[in-house]
C-alpha cells in the first residue's frame, strides 16, 4: 500500500511499523529490534507481551468488555476503586476513584471535581486554578488551559484560559538567579505571591506535575518544596492536585511520586503506567475531604466519558499493578534507576553537549547546552531535540522528546525511562546505544561549528 490514511504525528516523517514486543523490546516489520527506552511515551512500564497481563485481557473478554456506567457497576472496576485506595498513602484517609481513558480526561476531571466541592459547600467564586509554566497536563481544552507547554498551547492560545502563573522549581535554570538552599525556596513562596494577586476567595486548587516531565526534561523539585506548597495551600484554603499520569504507579521509585515528600494531595491524577500500555485507562482520584460534601448534595461527579470504568481495561490495570506489587517493581525501580543514573553520569563527564542528568527512579531527564559553563541552549533551528531521538531510533533505542523548561519553551532535552522491570544488562545495553547516539550528535554538532564548550 502506497497511499497511508493514517494521520500521524508528522505526516511528512517515517515511522517503521511495529509487529510485535516482547519484554523491553520492539521488533519492526523488517525484522530491526529496539530497545524501548521510554517505555513509549512513560507508559509501558512492564514491557510488551506479558503472559500474565494477557490471560487476563482473554479472561475478562469472555466474560464482559462493556456495560455503560449509568446502568451497571462491575467487579473489575470496584476491584480497581478499592486498590487503589488501599495503595494511596495508607489507611490515612479514603480516595475515591473516577475512571476514564487518558490521562488528559483525568486531569480535566480533576479541574471539574475541584470547582464543584466548591459549589457544593455553597461558594461558586472559587473557579480558578493555578498552575506553573514549564508544566504539561494534557490535550484537551481545560488541560491544555491548564498547561505551561507553549508548543502544545500556540495554535489554540485564543481558546484557553490563561491559566498557568508560577515558575517551576527548577534548581539548573532557576528562574530566580539563585542556588538551593540559600534561595529559601522562591519557587514555593511565588505560588503564595499569585494567590494574593488572584484572591483565595477566587481559587479553587492548585494543580503540580510532582516532577516535570514533557515540558521540563524530568525537573526535580528542592527538598522542602511540596512541603511549603501544601501548607501554603492550606492556609488560603485551597485543594491541591497532584498530576501523577506520568509519575504515578512505580516509575519513580515509589508508588506515587508525592510518596518522596511525603505530601498528600487532595485531588490525584493517574494514567500511563496505571494500565502499562495494555488499554486505554486512565483515573481521577478523589479524597474523602473532597467527596464529603458531593456525597452530601448532588452524589454526582459531572464529568463521565462513555468507556468511563470500563470492565475490560479496569480488570487489565487491576492486573498490572498486581503484577508490580507481585515482582517488587517499585523497589526495582529505585536500584535500576540510581544504576541507570550512575551510569549516564559517567557519560555525561566525557560529552560536554550534556548539560543535566536528573530524575528519580526510572524517570531521568538529559538537558543538552551548546555550552556547559553558561548553559546556553541550542538553537531552535537546529531541531536538535528531533535529531537526538532519531539518531537514538536509528541505533535500535527509543527515547522520549521534551524541552528544557526554559521560558518560552526552548532547550533540549530526552526523557529515558524503560520499563521498570528492565534487567542490569538491558540497561548496560540502553546506556552503550546512548552514548553511541551522544557520540555521534555531538561530533556532527562539532563539525557545524555550534558547540562552543568542547576543549
Amino acid at each position: 500500500m502506497n497511499q497511508s490514511y493514517l494521520i500521524k504525528p508528522v505526516m511528512r516523517d517515517f515511522y517503521p511499523t511495529a509487529m510485535y514486543g516482547q519484554g523491553v523490546f520492539i521488533y519492526d516489520k523488517r525484522g530491526k529490534k529496539y530497545l524501548d527506552g521510554s517505555s513509549g511515551a512513560v507508559t509501558s512500564s512492564i514491557g510488551h507481551a506479558v503472559p500474565e497481563i494477557i490471560e487476563v485481557i482473554y479472561e475478562q473478554a469472555k466474560k464482559i468488555s462493556f456495560v455503560y456506567r449509568s446502568q451497571f457497576t462491575t467487579e473489575p472496576a470496584e476491584k480497581l476503586a478499592e486498590k487503589l485506595n488501599q495503595l494511596v498513602f495508607g489507611e490515612e484517609d479514603e480516595y475515591f476513584s473516577f475512571f476514564v481513558n487518558s490521562g488528559s480526561e483525568a486531569t480535566e476531571t480533576a479541574l471539574k471535581i475541584a470547582i464543584q466541592y466548591w459549589q457544593e459547600k455553597g461558594n461558586f467564586r472559587k473557579n480558578k486554578v493555578i498552575s506553573r509554566w514549564s508544566s504539561y497536563h494534557g490535550i484537551t481544552m481545560g488541560a491544555l488551559s491548564m498547561s505551561g507547554h507553549i508548543g502544545r498551547r500556540e495554535r489554540f492560545v485564543s481558546l484557553l484560559e490563561r491559566l498557568p502563573t508560577i515558575s517551576s522549581p527548577n534548581c539548573y535554570r532557576c528562574p530566580f538567579n539563585q542556588k538551593y538552599p540559600s534561595c529559601q525556596l522562591m519557587c514555593a513562596n511565588e505560588l503564595e505571591t499569585a494567590i494574593r494577586r488572584e484572591g483565595a476567595d477566587n481559587i479553587a486548587a492548585f494543580i503540580a506535575e510532582p516532577i516535570v516531565g514533557a515540558a521540563g526534561g524530568v525537573i526535580v523539585p528542592p527538598e522542602g518544596y511540596y512541603q511549603m506548597v501544601r501548607e501554603i495551600c492550606n492556609d488560603h484554603d485551597i485543594l491541591f492536585i497532584a498530576d501523577e499520569v506520568m509519575t504515578g504507579i512505580g516509575r519513580t521509585g515509589k508508588m506515587f511520586a508525592m510518596e518522596h515528600w511525603g505530601v498528600k494531595p487532595d485531588i490525584i491524577a493517574l494514567g500511563k503506567g496505571m494500565s502499562a500500555g495494555y488499554t486505554p485507562m486512565a483515573a481521577t482520584l478523589a479524597s474523602g475531604k473532597v467527596m464529603k460534601p458531593i456525597l452530601a448534595g448532588s452524589a454526582s461527579v459531572m464529568s463521565g466519558h462513555t468507556y468511563s470504568a470500563n470492565p475490560q481495561s479496569a480488570a487489565v490495570a487491576l492486573a498490572v499493578i498486581n503484577y508490580i506489587e507481585k515482582n517488587d517493581l517499585v523497589q526495582k525501580s529505585e536500584v535500576s534507576g540510581n544504576y541507570l543514573m550512575n551510569l549516564l553520569k559517567e557519560v555525561a563527564v566525557k560529552y560536554p553537549i550534556i548539560g543535566d542528568i536528573r530524575g528519580k527512579g526510572l524517570m531521568i531527564g538529559v538537558e543538552f547546552v551548546s555550552n556547559i559553563l553558561t548553559k546556553h541552549p541550542f538553537q531552535k533551528e537546529l531541531s536538535l531535540t528531533s535529531k537526538l531521538v532519531e539518531t537514538a531510533r536509528d541505533k535500535g533505542l527509543l527515547i522520549y522528546p521534551a524541552t528544557a523548561g526554559i521560558e518560552g519553551g526552548g532547550g533540549d532535552a530526552v526523557i529515558i525511562a524503560p520499563p521498570i522491570n528492565i534487567t542490569k544488562q538491558e540497561v548496560d545495553l540502553l546506556v552503550n546505544l546512548f552514548e553511541k547516539m551522544v557520540d555521534e550528535i555531538q561530533e556532527d554538532l562539532s563539525v557545524q561549528g555550534v558547540v562552543d564548550s568542547i576543549g
